[in-house]
């Protein structure tokens, strides 16, 4: 099931609650009897307690699948909260919602008002997270920048060929080294079996012995994966063995 944003972001925003928070005390309330009230309210804050309450009723207006897989992430960290969660979700704020006044609507159903403060914040962060990627890739492009640049103003009069080659050579290099410290891989799998997730096949060529059968032969065009999510296909020739 591919989950969308919102969904996404209640069950991350759950999980990280309970290993933080709920886990490490769990054993211990159990042994001690001992009610997490101030958990209890700082699910409130962040929406949990309220997660299918329209916003209007300051909720978090999320749906079904995203209350099930909050409640996942907070029974891996905490059964006893996960079963507060469950009760005040369901006996405590559905029939509110589903046959209560407008007076009561107003009166209990904005207990998790501050879902709204939680959700701009985790845009925020993320934005931030973001752009903060973005500057250190960049910085770390700069110096072949500026070697590319230096290339582009050479003398053709004075520059040799073989010194172009080379400085290219070179700056291909750097930016490969800078990159793959961002998780980009380079696949180049000449002489490897053929990969389909990772390869895409524009010909075949006879292979010369059956050892040599679906072996990528040539690499027409190498491939890239960044952080294990392929970019680019490496575009090759397979060998066939036909007998």
């Amino acid at each position: 099931m591919i989950l969308n944003e919102q969904q996404t972001m209640i069950r991350d925003m759950a999980r990280q609650f309970a290993q933080e928070q709920l886990a490490p005390n769990a054993a211990r309330w159990d042994r001690e009897h001992h009610f997490p009230m101030e958990e209890i309210r700082e699910m409130g804050r962040l929406g949990l307690m309220g997660i299918n309450v329209p916003v209007e009723w300051g909720g978090a207006g999320a749906d079904y699948v995203s209350t099930a897989l909050a409640l996942e992430e907070i029974a891996a960290g905490d059964g006893g909260t996960s079963t507060v969660m469950s009760g005040h979700n369901s006996v405590g704020c559905m029939p509110v919602l589903e046959y209560g006044t407008e007076a009561q609507k107003d009166k209990y159903l904005r207990l998790m008002a501050e879902f709204d403060n939680f959700r701009r914040r985790s845009v925020r962060e993320r934005q931030e997270a973001e752009h903060k990627g973005m500057q250190n890739l960049l910085r770390g492009l700069l110096e072949s920048i500026d070697d590319v640049a230096r290339f582009a103003h050479v003398d053709p009069a004075t520059t040799d060929a073989r010194t172009v080659v080379e400085g290219v050579a070179m700056v291909e290099k750097k930016l490969l080294k800078s990159l793959a410290g961002h998780g980009l891989e380079v696949v180049d799998p000449k002489g490897k079996p053929f990969d389909p997730a990772l390869h895409e096949a524009i010909t075949t060529a006879p292979a010369a012995s059956a050892d040599e059968d679906h072996v990528v032969q040539t690499v027409y065009q190498v491939g890239y994966v960044l952080n294990g999510a392929l970019l680019r296909p490496a575009r090759v020739v397979v060998s066939q063995w036909n007998g």
